[in-house]
C-alpha cells in the first residue's frame, strides 16, 4: 500500500470515528471534510470508496443502530431515544426505522423484549441494513410516465 493510499485511509478513519463519537450532535460535510482535509464532494467519493457506503449513510446507520441498542436495553420512550441518537423529529425517525429495521420503534421494541437471546445472536440478527429502504439505497425516481 503506497503511502498516499495509507494517509487517505488514516483520514477516511478519522471522519468515520467522529462519526461513531458524535453521532448524536449535528454532522455536516463541511465540518466531516475539514476532518480529511478534502472537498466535502471528495470525501463522499472517497469515503464510499474506502466504506462501501457514503458518510451520510454511515452516521444513519450509527444513529439507527445506537435506538435499537435503547429500544431493547432501556425503558426510554420513543420520543427521547430519537433525540439521543441525533434526530429531532421524531416522524422522520419514525418512518427511517420503520424503513431500515422493518418495524416501527415501539413494535421492534416489543418485540426484542419479548424474545430473549444472547447477545452476540441479537447484534447479528439485529444490524441493520440501509440497502433494504428505497428512500435510503438509491435515489427516489420520479413519479409518473415510465
Amino acid at each position: 500500500m503506497g503511502d498516499a493510499t495509507e494517509r487517505t485511509n488514516r483520514d477516511m478513519l478519522r471522519v468515520r470515528d467522529a462519526i461513531d463519537r458524535d453521532f448524536a450532535d449535528e454532522l455536516d460535510l463541511t465540518t466531516l471534510a475539514a476532518l480529511a482535509h478534502v472537498s466535502p464532494d471528495h470525501l463522499v467519493r472517497t469515503f464510499r470508496s474506502v466504506f462501501g457506503e457514503t458518510p451520510h449513510r454511515y452516521l444513519q446507520r450509527r444513529r439507527i443502530e445506537r435506538a435499537m441498542f435503547l429500544l431493547r436495553t432501556s425503558d426510554l420512550p420513543v420520543t427521547d431515544v430519537c433525540l439521543q441518537v441525533g434526530y429531532t423529529s421524531l416522524g422522520a425517525f419514525s418512518e427511517l426505522f420503520t424503513g431500515v429495521v422493518g418495524q416501527s420503534p415501539s413494535a421492534y421494541r416489543a418485540v426484542a423484549e419479548s424474545t430473549p437471546a444472547h447477545a452476540s445472536f441479537v447484534m447479528a440478527w439485529t444490524r441493520p441494513s440501509t440497502h433494504t429502504h428505497p428512500s435510503i439505497s438509491r435515489k427516489r425516481r420520479p413519479s409518473g410516465g415510465d
